[in-house]
Order: C-alpha cells, then structure tokens, then sequence
C-alpha cells in the first residue's frame, strides 16, 4: 500500500477540520434558533410550562433569568448580551450563545484562510460567526418589543374590563395571562405568579417594566405605582392608559412612513461601498492585496473603515426618530 504524499494528507486534513468546523456550525445556529419563541406554537409559554406540570419557581427560573451577566455582564461590547437574550424570549445562556458563536468564528475562518487572505478572512469570520448572531438576537428583541407594545393596550382594555365587573386585581391580572397571546400573555403570568409568591403589585409590575425595556411599560409601572401609593379608581387609569399607548403606536406608524425614503438612502449609502470592495475582490483579486504590504495603504485603509463607520452611525441617527 503506497502512502499518501505529505500535502495531500494535509489536504485532506483541512477537508475534515472545515467539513467539521461547518457542521458544529450549523448545528449551532439550529440550537440557537430552535430556543427561541416561536410564533407557530401554543400561544404562551407559561401555560405550556403549566400544562407540562412544572412548578411556579421553573417558571419563574426559566422565564425571568438573571440578566446581570455574571462573567458575560464584564465583557466589553457584549456586556448587555444576557439582558438582550432575555427580552428577545430566547432562553440559550449567554455563556453558550458565546460558545457556538466561537466555533462558528473559527470553522468561517478556516473555510475564509483557503481562498482569501487572513487579513480578509478574519473580518469576514468574526462578522458572520459573532456580528451576525448578535445582530440577529437584537432583531428578535426589537420584533418582541413592537409585538408586546402593540398588545399592550388591548391587555390593558382586558383587565379594566375584569376591574370594573368587580373582579381582584390578581385575578384580572391573571385573566390577561390566561387569554393573551405571548409575548404579554407570559409576561402578564410572571407578574401574576410575583403577586401570588407575596410581591406587592408595584414591584412586580416595575420588574415587568424593567424586564421588557420599553417606555410604554415604564409608564405602567409609574402609574400603577401612584395609583397604589394615593389611590383613585384604577381601572379608568389603565383604560386612560390603554389609549395613550395606542396613539404612540399611531404616531410611531405615521413617522415612520414619512422617513421611509430617507431611511433606505441612508441603507444603500451604507451599503454601496461594501458592496464595491467586494465586487473588486472578486473581479480583480490583486487590486487591494498587492498594496497590503506598504504602511500607506494600511493607514488609509483604516481612515476607510473609520469614516465608513461614521457613515453610517451618522446616517442612522439622521434617519430614525424616538417617539
């Protein structure tokens, strides 16, 4: 039996090492994505955990994680990452999402190092195996925000209905748990399940505020706790309520159809020179490569990236408005 020449087998060997690099990848992302909260299945998490038979604190635990981080919490530019897994309605722990986000890094780079340089495949690398899960972690969590925005006012309609029929606050609290979808079903459950381990209403609803990261839940946190520090008629302060949510909603739709344009200029202005750096790669492979080696090009290639990044930082805050 001859025996493979020495670079063959090396060859051979990275084969391998990016076929396995490419499977924990994917493995890792279908792990990502299937912890997530899916629309397609039962409407709320919390009574599914229920119906499985599990106790108040596993609910508590899994639904309300600690967001402090720990370790994570301490890293640089990723320290907010356990608090934007929990508002995303994503129960991976941040310490794994960092794992699978570290092999997809290295398998990208592997399959990069064969056909580009390594100063071209290590960008490449960290943007799609680390940037892009981030970045897909905080769409989650912005599509979560809008969706539990846009049910406030209705689970808010729902439990002054419940008060004024004479119903408790706990109760009517849980008939919005019990009857929404998520993601205020579950979240209306977790402050249900606090009253009931004995939190006074203020804070749990503060939690509940705190836990979601909007405005619009802070102002029911504010108002449920004047009302329960004065008094008054609660139920025609969650109405009034309900409809001021409404017309933010309303007021944030109408803006954003006015800088529609404005704000897909401002996409493909940030796009177009990504897009000419990649098709001069491609069309002529030498035409950044053979200048790398000069201290000039490196200095204005960073001046590149600097001013690109201003850009768009820049264009984004021209082009999105805070309501």
């Amino acid at each position: 039996m001859t025996s493979l020449p020495a670079s063959e087998f090396l060859d051979h060997m990275l084969l391998a090492g990016m076929f396995v690099g490419i499977f924990l990848l994917i493995t890792g992302l279908g792990q990502l994505i299937g912890r997530g909260e899916a629309s397609a299945s039962a409407r709320n998490r919390r009574l599914r955990m229920i119906r499985a038979g599990a106790s108040e604190d596993e609910i508590l635990a899994l639904l309300r994680p600690d967001t402090k981080g720990g370790l994570v919490g301490r890293l640089p530019l990723l320290g907010n990452l356990p608090k934007m897994l929990s508002q995303a309605g994503m129960t991976i722990s941040p310490q794994s999402f960092l794992t699978y986000s570290a092999l997809g890094v290295v398998a990208i780079a592997a399959v990069s190092a064969v056909l580009l340089p390594l100063w071209q495949a290590l960008p490449i690398a960290l943007t799609l195996g680390l940037v892009l899960p981030v970045l897909t972690v905080k769409a989650r969590r912005d599509k979560r925000s809008k969706m539990l925005t846009a049910q406030l006012p209705d689970a808010l309609e729902l439990m002054a209905r419940a008060l004024k029929i004479g119903h408790p606050l706990n109760v009517s609290i849980g008939t919005v748990a019990d009857q929404m979808p998520d993601p205020i079903g579950t979240e209306f459950g977790l402050i249900f399940d606090q009253i009931n381990f004995g939190d006074e209403l203020p804070d749990a609803v503060q939690d509940f505020a705190d836990r979601v990261g909007t405005e619009d839940a802070q102002y029911l946190a504010a108002s449920i706790a004047i009302q329960h520090g004065t008094g008054g008629d609660l139920a025609r302060i969650v109405l009034v309520l309900a409809k001021v949510v409404r017309s933010r909603i309303s007021l944030r739709n109408r803006i954003k159809a006015i800088s529609s344009e404005g704000r897909l200029s401002g996409v493909l202005l940030s796009i177009i020179p990504l897009i000419i750096v990649g098709m001069m790669s491609l069309n002529a492979p030498g035409y950044y490569t053979d200048l790398s080696d000069d201290p000039t090009f490196v200095k204005l290639a960073i001046l590149v990236v600097f001013m690109m990044v201003a850009n768009i930082v820049v264009l984004h805050k021209l082009v999105n408005f805070r309501v």
